[in-house]
């Protein structure tokens, strides 16, 4: 992947990795941002249109719907902000859960993705088969949730794990790490720089501040921040958790680069590499991602489960270990 010049902030270098370009008509080359908010991919194929043109309003309803219905799956909404008419294909812009996005579709009502994913046909539903998960028994059980701060499964997941913060407490240790790779002091992150930074912050948070601060404070985040307002709007976030903004910024500073080489070195002693992964007392789940999955699995490494994992939580989000960053 090309990259930009490394930018040097806070005394951490980071790397930021550029988008691919693809030829798509007479040579003009298209972005196509919605493989970042949902494969985290890269863009393959060619676009073919042999369906008859649509409008843009008609082109832009079927995407929007098709996105909702199949990608999503409720999990969360994508709004139509604008389309329009962009050297032969229709460019739209539509948010989701806050964040502004871009995605081409072809005039006879195709998508591109990291390849073109034809809209008139149905995706195939895939089902996964009843896991062997067996963690060890404990006491008070570990579970370490692998994310990137903004790749859009680890957001799910993380909002699928809240409740179960909310409902077990101390009871259970739920940690947050990250994905990153390390080249001598520099940082790389799929997502780029903002993400390396928001990463550092994250991890400063868990360091010095623990569990519920932390939790509190990725939950507004994630509902609230986006690229382009994140560097006044996890300020928001902290003060939500009653985090310390100078201490934070600080701990990025001194700490931050130190912070993710540990992170980088367990993710690679657990063969980690993609967003979201949860292992739970070195046990590797691969359930469905969603709050009550998350607190079953959690449950079954006590040792003597606590009254609270006899409470159901919501079944709704992600039902399969289908998707992800990596």
């Amino acid at each position: 992947m090309a990259e930009k010049e490394e930018k040097k902030k806070e005394g951490v270098k980071i790397k930021v990795p550029r988008l691919n370009f693809w030829p798509v008509v007479s040579g003009i080359l298209v972005i196509a941002l919605i493989a970042t908010f949902l494969w985290g991919g890269k863009i393959t194929g060619r676009i073919t249109q042999t369906n008859p043109i649509m409008s843009a309003n008609e082109a832009s309803n079927k995407t929007i719907d098709y996105i909702n219905n199949y990608l999503l799956q409720g999990q969360a909404t994508a709004t139509l902000i604008s389309v329009k008419e962009d050297n032969g294909l229709y460019n739209l812009k539509f948010s989701i859960a806050g964040r502004n996005y871009d995605s081409y579709t072809t005039m006879d009502g195709k998508l591109l993705f990291p390849s073109v994913v034809d809209m008139t046909k149905t995706p195939e539903t895939t089902t996964t088969e009843p896991e062997n998960f067996e963690p060890k028994k404990t006491d008070k059980p570990v579970a370490q949730l692998f994310v990137m701060s903004f790749c859009p499964y680890g957001i799910q997941a993380e909002q699928a794990m809240k409740p179960v913060v909310d409902l077990l407490g101390s009871k259970a240790s739920i940690e947050p790490h990250f994905i990153v790779s390390i080249s001598g002091d520099t940082i790389n992150s799929l997502h780029g720089e903002y993400e390396a930074n928001e990463d550092m912050r994250q991890a400063c948070i868990w360091k010095n501040y623990g569990q519920a601060a932390f939790w509190t404070y990725v939950d507004y985040l994630n509902n609230n921040c986006n690229k382009g307002n994140l560097d006044t709007c996890w300020k928001d976030a902290a003060k939500k958790a009653n985090v310390d903004t100078t201490k934070i910024e600080t701990c990025v500073k001194t700490e931050g680069l130190t912070l993710m080489k540990a992170e980088e070195a367990l993710s690679n002693s657990n063969g980690v590499s993609g967003s979201p992964t949860l292992i739970i007392n070195g046990a590797r789940y691969n359930g469905a991602r969603t709050a009550d999955g998350y607190k079953q699995a959690i449950c079954g490494a006590f040792t003597t489960q606590p009254s609270e994992c006899s409470k159901t939580l919501s079944t709704t989000g992600a039902s399969t270990s289908s998707g992800g960053c990596a």
